[in-house]
């Protein structure tokens, strides 16, 4: 059986339903008055003389059957026109092909959605994003900029701003045109074009850095240029240099290196560790309702921001949820072989123990793991987990064709019915534990 669709027109906070019940009360009363006018017109006229007076009084019928015929015939010509006006005010905003309703639901519903921080950065935090602003358009995600491969270490070496690669993805994925928008900022100059392997959405971010003469201004720009359903900023202003110690005494220099290590990280760490974070995204985070970290890769992307003294103690002092979303599967060169337990032991050493409120897991182990891939899936190892200070979430989470990948409507999902739950069960509890280890 088809599940009944309510229109969006009907969603609360539409602000369209108590115009629509004043176009309706104006249109009766209107109504009412002609209905007096005619029939005051008919008792003074023979209506054998006065086929239009006949007609529009309906001689003939009986009292309840005109009242259907006219009720039915004014429904119709009343909707045509609210529909008319609407189409004409709202048509300069709407682009080809989109619905009028849709852009409406985009505009108002999601903007009555909930404050979210997204915390991380590679295709884990973009993944991400492209489920959740289908919930919110109150969406900010915080990215880190310490990348230094490929397309972004290039500009970032030969121009010196903060590296744009992580940034563009994100733009992309809470852009309103995605996918096209996706295709443009992704798309990548081919070789001997003088732009060898360059991002389009790099060299966009470049453009407008130098334009507007800040990097941080050039992402606030482009957010609003591309229509960007929320927001994306930089960690910091200050493009970070990352190392890792490994198990063996080496230290290796660089996001590039790291993401390769052939052997156990021990720690990481960025340089200047005192850099002072973009203080916008610390506003965003003490607002938020939720703060979300992760998905993505753990020492050269997630770990990155928590590094940052400000983010790290803006998240510990937030009043919304904080949720650490672990990947769904090892990291040759990062974590190979790490538990669900593991990944958390590891951030715990690097920031301490009170950041995260809650863990999202992922419980199904049964998608198709694609060729020559060497990752392994997130083993959830419930009894290391138990002495963790975390409350584990299970869910499905994983995308059914790449076990390497979270599926984005699955985990906004997940994530939404834990905000909702939480918000109804423990937000004084989590107040209390949070003022208390603040007074501690």
């Amino acid at each position: 059986m088809k599940r009944l669709r309510i229109p969006r027109w009907l969603y609360p906070g539409m602000h369209l339903k108590r115009w629509l019940l004043l176009v309706f009360v104006g249109i009766t009363i209107l109504g009412l008055g002609a209905a007096i006018l005619l029939l005051d017109l008919y008792r003074r006229t023979n209506a054998d003389q006065n086929a239009l007076v006949y007609m529009l009084t309906g001689a003939g019928f009986d009292r309840p059957m005109r009242a259907a015929l006219f009720g039915i015939a004014g429904a119709i010509i009343t909707s045509l026109g609210v529909w008319g006006l609407m189409r004409s005010v709202v048509s300069p905003f709407v682009g080809r092909g989109d619905s009028v309703m849709e852009v409406l639901y985009t505009k108002r519903y999601l903007a009555r959605g909930p404050r979210i921080v997204a915390i991380g950065g590679g295709t884990g935090l973009s993944t991400l994003l492209r489920g959740l602003k289908g919930y919110s358009g109150n969406i900010t995600a915080v990215v880190a900029v310490a990348d230094d491969g490929g397309s972004s270490g290039r500009l970032r070496a030969q121009l010196g701003i903060v590296p744009p690669g992580d940034i563009r993805n994100c733009i992309a994925a809470l852009a309103d045109a995605e996918p096209l928008m996706t295709q443009l900022m992704q798309y990548r100059f081919p070789a001997g074009s003088g732009l060898d392997d360059h991002a389009f959405g790099n060299l966009f971010i470049a453009a407008m850095t130098a334009v507007t003469g800040d990097f941080e201004e050039a992402v606030r720009e482009s957010n609003r240029v591309l229509a960007v359903r929320g927001q994306v900023l930089p960690a910091t202003s200050v493009p970070l240099n990352l190392s890792a110690l490994l198990a063996s005494g080496r230290h290796l220099i660089g996001q590039a290196a790291i993401t390769h290590a052939t052997e156990p990280i021990v720690q990481v760490a960025i340089e200047p560790a005192d850099v002072r974070a973009n203080p916008e995204a610390l506003e965003r985070i003490l607002e938020a309702e939720m703060v979300v970290i992760g998905p993505g890769s753990l020492f050269s992307s997630v770990l990155p921001n928590l590094l940052i003294t400000d983010i790290r103690d803006a998240i510990a002092a937030a009043n919304g949820i904080r949720v650490y979303v672990c990947n769904v599967a090892t990291q040759p060169g990062e974590t190979n072989g790490f538990s669900a337990a593991a990944h958390l032991e590891a951030l715990f050493d690097h920031v301490g123990d009170g950041l995260f409120d809650y863990v999202l897991l992922n419980r199904n182990s049964r998608a198709r793991r694609p060729e020559g891939w060497l990752g392994q899936p997130v083993e959830v190892d419930d009894r290391r987990l138990e002495e963790l200070p975390v409350v584990v979430v299970e869910e499905d989470l994983v995308d059914v064709a790449n076990a390497h990948r979270h599926d984005p409507a699955k985990l906004a999902a997940a994530l939404m019915r834990l905000q909702q739950e939480d918000h109804i069960e423990h937000p004084r509890q989590r107040r209390l534990r949070r003022s208390a280890v603040s007074v501690g």
